[in-house]
């Protein structure tokens, strides 16, 4: 499905390597990372785009690459589809210098950034991942040369994942981002109240069928058309 897309991988091995004193965990995790087994980035990006259609940013983590590659799709001829993905969450300090190499990697100008990342990050509180959304937004707007911000809420997981993913914890950094978003007046993507309908489209206990993937790729591309619609 991605065969025609020019996909950046970046295995973060060098982060496994830091020093002990980094690697272990902190006593403020707001301040210093967490380290999950296997670290990560991964980037996408048109292999032609048309300069003559808006620049679209999906940044979010391995939910957001599952239905990145059907968003393209549906918005071909309407704008160009670019991928951020990391396993960096809201509370790991890396999260936002990613963000900043990102856009000094792909100086673009972006009509829409759709974004999430509440999937990772579960050595983290969840008062500090709500802590830290305010940055990440901030960071956007800074960053992305005016590009209208919408937020999509971290989907529900089929069972509770070894990695620390259960649906209690979920529903509160929904909270803690809706909370973030309305004092930013960022609209919504309920992808958790839609994907909350459609537990029989997991694959294993966090991701999606392809099937799924395309339900949640269909609610993305039409937030996007109404936002570029609106522009």
């Amino acid at each position: 499905m991605q065969r025609n897309l020019r996909t950046v991988v970046l295995l973060l091995s060098a982060i496994l390597a830091l020093p002990a004193s980094i690697a272990q965990t902190p006593k403020d995790p707001a301040q210093k990372s967490i380290l999950e087994t296997i670290e990560w980035t991964w980037a996408a990006k048109p292999d032609n785009p048309n300069p003559a259609l808006p620049n679209v940013l999906l940044l979010g983590d391995s939910i957001t690459r599952g239905y990145y590659p059907e968003v393209t799709k549906l918005l071909a001829g309407r704008a160009n589809c670019y991928l951020f993905a990391t396993s960096a969450a809201s509370g790991d300090p890396r999260l936002i210098q990613q963000v900043d190499d990102y856009f000094a990697m792909m100086p673009l100008k972006f009509a829409v950034i759709h974004f999430n990342n509440g999937m990772h990050g579960w050595k983290y509180t969840e008062a500090a991942y709500g802590s830290s959304l305010p940055k990440l937004v901030e960071a956007l707007q800074a960053k992305s040369n005016g590009a209208k911000l919408v937020w999509a809420t971290t989907t529900p997981v089929h069972t509770a994942d070894s990695g620390g993913a259960t649906n209690p914890r979920i529903d509160q950094r929904n909270a803690e981002s809706l909370r973030t978003m309305q004092r930013f007046h960022i609209p919504i993507d309920d992808q958790h109240a839609l994907m909350a309908a459609h537990d029989d489209l997991h694959n294993g206990s966090v991701h999606y069928t392809e099937a799924g993937s395309a339900a949640q790729a269909k609610q993305v591309q039409q937030i996007i058309e109404k936002l570029l619609s609106a522009r």
